[in-house]
């Protein structure tokens, strides 16, 4: 008798293997840009509690497929964050 190989087998639908964090969503999970908001903060390099949501721990800027931000809103929180960082604000 032959084994059937479990290895190579095609998996059913199994509603955890839709969990993980390398694969898009089906966009059901879409959120709105929260600078983008009625009354949402105004996006500049004095005000660091604000770039600091969007820096990580190392000092890296996050990517806005993290935090959901706009194209443009992305742009400029960079810029700002870079001036910032050269001020020395952060």
């Amino acid at each position: 008798m032959k084994r059937k190989n479990k290895k190579f087998q095609k998996k059913g639908s199994n509603s955890l293997n839709k969990l993980s964090l390398f694969q898009k969503n089906d966009g059901r999970f879409s959120k709105k840009c929260p600078l983008s908001l009625k009354d949402a903060p105004t996006i500049d390099y004095k005000n660091v509690g604000l770039l600091k949501k969007y820096i990580s721990d190392n000092g890296k800027i996050l990517s806005s497929k993290i935090t959901s931000v706009s194209f443009n809103k992305q742009k400029k929180l960079t810029r700002e964050i870079k001036k910032a960082k050269i001020l020395g604000l952060i």
